[in-house]
């Protein structure tokens, strides 16, 4: 019997670099400096450095760096932040716990990224802050986003747990990586992000020396040096293991986004001309490193395609099943079914392929063709 295709391989994954995953563990058990340790410390300037951003605060997760970098910011209750529709929760759980508003705008049918040319008719008096998702891969359109938060003074937070490593271009040729084009970046590295722990962990990035300072401050219980509290924060540290794990895998994140792009070019052409299903689209500004290969089905009812792809034994995952506006948590919003729906359209109709550092090209095939036999 073959071996069973996966959604995500990080044994595989592990296999591959196991002696030096294995001694980096090892070094942190031998220091015993399990918190805070050295290798938080050197992560987060390589980090820095990979980015090109001057600095890199390590936490404990990507939901918590969301939340830090509301606080460095200065947010407070009844301000407004603006965020798409079309996205994972923590953006604007993280905005709802600290009784800031979450404004919803829809976004594009084609790169599933928050539609900029809705941004500026929700932007009112109490708008402080606008947050960009860098959705499945590719970095959002960042140039007419930071000229419009200029016109207004308002903040733009990058949420980019789904692109590190992606490169956007602005309109004269300069190019940067996502996530530290805005005022402060966030990622996750959730075990199955392109760059991903062996557990939690989170970082915030920024080129602003006192909003780094300010944000280094609140991740440690907000305290400037030990046991003097000079404003109110959290307890949210990236720990020593991951942090040794995160460097050794740092190293291969080029290697491995290229990886994607190659299994994603395989996807493109096995999926090309088939009806009822259309391929991720590229953006012209931005590189993609596929943190989700993922498709559109509209030849047939999503779900029966996936419930019939998991009888075949084959993974796939729908992200995200309901837009954050029909949520029962945000019903205090007031938002009604219609409001955003491109959104809602592609609640009913994305889905997930797999793909990860280990797939080969013969499981993309044969994903292909159960998908061809189901759908056609």
């Amino acid at each position: 019997m073959g071996k069973s295709i996966q959604m995500v391989d990080l044994h595989g994954q592990y296999l591959k670099m196991k002696p030096e995953i294995d001694q980096a563990i090892q070094e942190v058990i031998d220091s015993s400096a399990f918190i805070n340790g050295q290798p938080v410390k050197e992560f987060a300037g390589e980090l820095a450095e990979y980015l090109g951003s001057k600095c890199v605060i390590p936490c404990a997760n990507g939901t918590e760096a969301l939340q830090i970098a509301y606080m460095a910011l200065g947010l407070e209750p009844g301000d407004e932040v603006i965020m798409p529709a079309f996205n994972y929760v923590a953006s604007a759980e993280a905005a709802a716990l600290m009784g800031l508003k979450p404004v919803f705008v829809d976004v594009h049918p084609d790169t599933y990224n928050i539609d900029v040319d809705q941004l500026e008719k929700v932007i009112t008096s109490k708008t402080k802050a606008i947050v960009v998702v860098h959705l499945f891969g590719q970095s959002v359109d960042m140039e007419p986003i930071l000229s419009l938060a200029r016109k207004h003074q308002v903040k733009v937070i990058e949420d980019n747990a789904q692109a590190l490593g992606a490169v956007y271009t602005f309109p004269d040729g300069t190019q940067h990586k996502a996530g530290i084009m805005g005022d402060i970046g966030t990622t996750s590295f959730f075990p199955t992000k392109t760059l991903g722990g062996y557990g939690d962990g989170g970082a915030m990035f920024t080129n602003n020396d006192e909003l780094a300072t300010v944000s280094r401050m609140i991740a440690s219980h907000g305290q400037a040096k030990k046991y003097t509290f000079e404003r109110i924060g959290l307890n949210s540290r990236l720990d020593t293991m991951q942090a040794a794990i995160l460097r050794v895998k740092l190293k291969r994140l080029d290697e491995w986004n290229l990886f994607r792009q190659e299994a994603a070019a395989v996807y493109d052409e096995l999926l090309g001309n088939m009806k009822g299903i259309e391929i991720p689209s590229r953006s012209g500004f931005s590189t993609h490193v596929f943190h989700q290969y993922v498709i559109r089905v509209t030849g047939k009812p999503r779900d029966e395609v996936k419930d019939a792809l998991k009888t075949a034994g084959i993974p796939s995952m729908v992200y995200y099943p309901s837009p954050l506006h029909l949520q029962q948590a945000f019903a205090y919003l007031g938002y009604r079914e219609g409001d955003f729906p491109v959104a809602e359209k592609l609640c009913s109709e994305v889905l997930a392929l797999p793909i990860h550092t280990e797939l080969q090209r013969e499981e993309q095939e044969q994903i292909v063709s159960k998908l061809k036999e189901i759908i056609q």
